[in-house]
């Protein structure tokens, strides 16, 4: 398996943590990331909020329009990851 962690990816990280305003991450965004790949993500963000209200697979495919698969997936990482989606979900409803 590679690991990711590596100088080029914490360079990353810091850029991410550099930005102050959403304007100025949409900018950075547009410049690292196609539309599709940033769309991707954030309907991946959403498929794990919903995820977190305990929603159904089928529920979140006929709000989202992502696959049951995809969400699988989600929820995989939601459930067994590194505990990102959870901790952004709960910085997220503090704002």
């Amino acid at each position: 398996m590679c690991n990711w962690h590596n100088e080029s990816t914490d360079e990353l990280c810091e850029a991410l943590l550099a930005l102050k305003n959403k304007e100025e991450c949409y900018a950075f965004l547009d410049d690292i990331c196609t539309i599709k790949e940033v769309l991707e993500m954030s309907q991946r963000l959403w498929v794990a909020k919903l995820l977190n209200k305990d929603m159904s697979y089928v529920q979140i495919s006929r709000q989202t329009g992502v696959s049951t698969s995809t969400i699988s997936r989600i929820s995989k990482c939601f459930e067994y990851g590194n505990g990102g989606y959870k901790m952004i979900i709960e910085r997220l409803q503090e704002v």
